[in-house]
């Protein structure tokens, strides 16, 4: 890692900075505006969210990065539950994209997480991105995203074994965490707290 970067544990100090950081990653990509920042104003109140991997990059003494993580769990051959990760949100700044910070601060989270013992990671996102930190489409583990046909993309719909043939024994379907399905009506009224941003369509956008 270079000299001048440090990846440190989010402190409640940095908070406003990273949301205002993954608005500002996030305007206009998925839909108009966002509500990513939104997101993790509210992973951060779930009993889920795990402090130990919800990390912010410094460059120079300055946050460029963010990314948090959230336990859930995805049912094994018998029917109980195991534990599992799910990714998100990550960004970094716009002025430091596709430089390599983002896989920096990715792979660091990802040896960060395997030495905390879990097995692996789920997350919605880019193969051409998350391939080059080892992730992989779901589906070649049999692993379905909950409320998709076999015939339908889900290309999108990535893991990561952190712990050899971790999957083996797992079955059915991946459901979305709770704390991801968001209120719209409460992300535009938080939105309100932050400097006003043109909202764009823009081809491309999913939502």
């Amino acid at each position: 890692m270079q000299n001048n970067i440090k990846i440190r544990l989010e402190k409640e100090s940095d908070y406003k900075y990273a949301e205002n950081l993954v608005r500002e990653s996030f305007w206009n990509v998925y839909r108009p505006g966002c509500i990513e920042h939104f997101l993790l104003h509210e992973l951060r109140k779930s009993v889920n969210f795990i402090k130990g991997l919800d990390f912010v990059m410094e460059l120079d003494n300055r946050i460029i990065g963010q990314v948090a993580f959230v336990k859930s769990s995805i049912k094994n051959k018998d029917n109980e539950d195991v534990t599992i990760l799910t990714l998100g949100p990550i960004c970094i700044a716009n002025e430091y994209k596709r430089k390599g910070y983002g896989k920096i601060l990715l792979d660091y989270s990802i040896n960060k997480a395997r030495e905390l013992g879990y097995g692996v990671i789920f997350l919605e996102g880019n193969i051409d991105f998350y391939s080059k930190s080892g992730f992989n489409y779901a589906s070649k583990y049999n692993i379905k995203y909950h409320g998709l046909n076999d015939e339908d993309d889900s290309s999108f719909f990535l893991c990561l074994e952190l712990k050899e043939n971790f999957l083996e024994n797992i079955k059915g379907e991946y459901y979305t965490p709770i704390e991801y399905l968001i209120n719209e009506e409460d992300a535009l009224k938080f939105d309100g707290s932050f400097l006003k941003k043109e909202k764009l369509k823009l081809p491309g956008q999913l939502f």
